[in-house]
């Protein structure tokens, strides 16, 4: 069995064993639909089904893909009275379409409402996808190889610039020809794909995050099918592909670390225990950063058993703790609760919480961002120093600019050739003008970034929901779910820029509620209902990893 073929078998074994049927196993057809279903479980009682398509490895040359392809899987939570597709996608890039729908669908279900399926899919290269984007031949040797030092910006430099020469090397190695199609643009067509497999004409989508992008570059490329697309945290599509898009996406970053000290104070110390370390949020805010450069300098020695111990260091705290927390806000109430406990001298509960960085079993995101955007001796110097003072300043825009330090050497180094066409632009007409769903404060996809898609797509609108995090599903905004389900069903955009307010405070106590917010209560049952999914699905969005 050949490479390609071994890892498809291993992947659909494991969706299988994943989504395996409660039953034995039926193919399902529907009028219309080109590809046959199975069951594969259930949300609150609606199915669940899953089946996969094959596309071309390129899809805008297809003398180049020859008998190649890219096993796409697809998932569909069916809606009661639907009678098209709403494609979904979670982010990332690498982020997973079967962990979403699984996961967050019967929440979704319950915003989008019953007149729409909600089917999504493992982008070529990502989870079950075949072949899988890699860097290395397994996951042993990921685990051995992978990990390098690099938030020190000027320390690190020597080391990451070696590790970075052997990563690459190994990237285009162990895809060979696959590497150069894994990438936004062929994505995006993957989607046509889709849609045609469903017999479906016209795009109903929402996309999160990096999904935003997807969307974008859908609506750029096949304008005359994107009837229904929502991009919900938007990334800047001219910085990604043409520009440098580290440099615009922790803009507001340190906003949103402000917000966090200032929404404790208001809340005070019977909800955020860091209320009781100042009296204003600038006090605030200087007392914890305070102790973090201590920390940074003076890291702590955790010992609670033989078999479990470690050391505390800054980095853990700062990247695998604080910076996540800023992306959604369900995580504050907690995330003050262990950074009180710690800066009183208690490091247990931080060394549990933190002290592992999240990572995919893939490498989708590095092929996926160095594959679109703008990488190697044409855009970026090619020696360390000046790579270095090039990065320099960058990184120092923002208290959590070292968390991208490691794909400046990974552009400046990247050998994979840019394949694809796409080149954004401005005033595209499509089918139907775009919805835009925007926090004023996102830790990562700014509002400027939203407001660059609504001068690049003619008549899209936004609607801005008034607070902090990334994307709409971390806060809880009845307002924001009545303007999307409007225009998904039927195509109503707001007149002007619109603002809604989010319905929860920031913090409180989580014996208060499941969610880690607090409930609001709403006297039309119907608001009530979205609300509880929205509380419900900003905790569980907290326990992904999607960016």
């Amino acid at each position: 069995m050949d490479e390609k073929h071994l890892q498809r078998d291993i992947a659909w074994k494991r969706h299988r064993t994943l989504f395996a049927p409660q039953s034995k196993s039926r193919f399902l057809e529907y009028d219309g639909e080109l590809i046959k279903w199975e069951p594969c479980g259930a949300l609150n009682s609606k199915p669940l089904e899953c089946s996969s398509i094959d596309v071309p490895i390129d899809h805008f040359d297809l003398k180049n893909s020859g008998d190649k392809t890219f096993t796409i899987p697809l998932i569909r939570l069916r809606g009661r009275s639907a009678t098209q597709n709403l494609i979904l996608n979670p982010g990332g890039p690498g982020g997973g379409g079967f962990d979403l729908i699984y996961r967050l669908g019967e929440q979704l279900n319950t915003i989008v409402g019953e007149g729409f399926h909600l089917l999504s899919f493992d982008p070529r290269g990502v989870n079950s996808s075949t072949p899988l984007a890699s860097c290395y031949p397994d996951g042993k040797t990921r685990q051995e190889l992978s990990r390098v030092r690099f938030h020190d910006v000027v320390v690190n430099s020597p080391e990451l610039y070696a590790w970075t020469q052997n990563f690459v090397r190994a990237c285009s190695d162990t895809m060979g020809e696959y590497a150069k199609y894994i990438n936004t643009p062929q994505t995006a067509a993957d989607m046509n794909s889709i849609l045609n497999a469903l017999g479906q004409k016209d795009m109903a989508y929402w996309g999160f995050s990096y999904g935003t992008l997807l969307g974008q570059t859908y609506s750029g490329l096949f304008p005359e099918r994107s009837k229904r697309v929502v991009i919900d945290g938007v990334v800047d599509q001219f910085e990604w592909y043409e520009g440098l898009y580290e440099a615009e996406a922790l803009v507001d970053t340190d906003a949103v670390l402000d917000g966090f000290f200032d929404e404790c104070i208001k809340a005070g110390v019977d909800n955020c225990s860091l209320a009781s370390l100042a009296t204003t949020t600038e006090e605030l805010r200087d007392t914890v950063l305070s102790y973090m450069r201590t920390l940074r300098e003076q890291p702590i020695s955790v010992y609670v058993n033989n078999t479990f111990y470690g050391v505390l260091d800054y980095d853990k705290v700062w990247y695998n703790g604080v910076f996540p927390a800023l992306n959604k806000p369900v995580l504050w109430t907690s995330l003050a609760e262990i950074l009180y406990n710690l800066m009183q001298g208690n490091a247990t509960d931080a060394f549990f919480a933190y002290r592992n960085e999240n990572s995919w079993q893939h490498e989708a995101s590095e092929f996926v961002t160095l594959n679109d955007g703008v990488t190697g001796p044409d855009h970026w110097p090619q020696d360390r120093q000046s790579l270095l003072d090039r990065i320099v300043p960058l990184v120092n825009q923002s208290l959590f600019g070292a968390s991208l330090n490691k794909m400046y050497y990974m552009r400046q180094q990247w050998t994979v050739p840019r394949t694809h066409p796409y080149v954004p632009r401005k005033g595209v007409k499509t089918a139907h003008p775009l919805l835009i769903l925007t926090t004023t404060y996102d830790p990562v996809c700014p509002l400027m970034s939203a407001r660059s898609a609504n001068l690049a797509f003619d008549g899209s609108q936004i609607v801005e929901i008034k607070g902090y995090g990334h994307c709409s599903p971390v806060v809880t905004s009845v307002c924001a779910t009545k303007y999307l389900r409007e225009f998904l069903y039927e195509g109503k955009l707001p007149e002007t820029y619109t603002q809604c307010e989010v319905d929860s405070p920031y913090f409180a106590r989580i014996t208060e509620s499941s969610s880690g917010f607090a409930q609001k209560r709403f006297e039309d049952p119907e608001e009530e209902r979205i609300h509880l999914a929205q509380l419900e699905l900003a905790r569980k969005w907290s326990q992904l990893w999607l960016i």
